[in-house]
């Protein structure tokens, strides 16, 4: 597959370790985006406190987002549209498996960007499109920060699934938010995920991602969640005021009375 905008080889080389990962399928692609492209895409980024941005903030979630392509630069344009191409979407149904769809729309998708008291409490994606009415299957997200250093935090974590109370059990896997770093993880394997520490140091560092969601045929079986499942963190467990809020964001008529309540 021959473009300007990805590494295949990297891509190439880490799917084969996709199928059976643990706690779920999921691989890190790293040089994701060629080097100087990479570069081009995070230098475009508008500045975090733009009135562009759609606000997230709550005691489950501290992010801002934006899928507006009208507002995209120049190649951030190029990028999603090469992430959302029959090109690409063809190539990488055939190393996960399975066709797949994309999502022009971006919904949830594009861009995020988290401060310093940036948080996303461990859940689990919306299944089913709320236009297409696709099942979502895989997230790609890809880290675009060059300031962020490991002690800066902002780690993506991947937990296990406890089958008895329908909660993330163990977290086994953090992903640094390392420059030019993709993950690709499956959604539909109780895929818990968020960020494995609250808060990212110092202010002024921003964790600056895309993210490309992709679809695939629903069968009998398919999960009917419509909006977001968010777990409490250990310290929020015996706090009633964080469950109330966990149902309203799961509902899809509640959800956007709680995306900037404060708790």
């Amino acid at each position: 597959m021959n473009n300007k905008f990805i590494n295949v080889n990297s891509l190439n080389n880490s799917f084969v370790s996709f199928k059976g990962a643990t706690p779920f399928d999921h691989c890190v692609v790293d040089n994701f985006l060629e080097p100087n492209f990479a570069s081009l895409v995070e230098n475009e980024f508008i500045n975090f406190d733009s009135d562009c941005w759609f606000t997230y903030s709550n005691a489950l979630e501290d992010k801002k987002t934006l899928n507006d392509w009208n507002i995209f630069p120049y190649n951030n344009y190029l990028l999603f549209s090469y992430l959302t191409s029959e090109k690409f979407v063809t190539y990488l149904s055939k190393l996960y498996g399975k066709k797949l769809y994309p999502d022009p729309g971006l919904h949830g998708g594009g861009w995020h960007i988290h401060d310093s008291s940036g948080n996303l409490n461990p859940h689990l994606d919306y299944s089913i499109h709320p236009k297409l009415k696709l099942q979502r299957v895989i997230n790609l997200i890809i880290f675009i920060s060059k300031e962020l250093k490991p002690e800066h935090g902002g780690y993506l974590g991947l937990w296990s699934h406890d089958q008895c109370s329908n909660q993330p059990l163990d977290l086994i896997t953090e992903v640094e938010p390392r420059f030019n770093r993709a993950i690709f993880f499956d959604t539909t394997q109780n895929s818990w995920h968020g960020m494995s520490k609250k808060l990212l140091q110092p202010q002024g560092i921003y964790r600056k991602s895309l993210a490309v969601y992709y679809l695939c045929d629903t069968t009998d079986d398919t999960n009917k969640r419509g909006k977001a499942l968010y777990a409490p963190r250990v310290d929020q467990r015996n706090d009633p005021g964080i469950r109330e809020l966990i149902n309203m964001r799961a509902g899809i008529d509640t959800s956007k009375l709680v995306y900037r309540k404060k708790s």
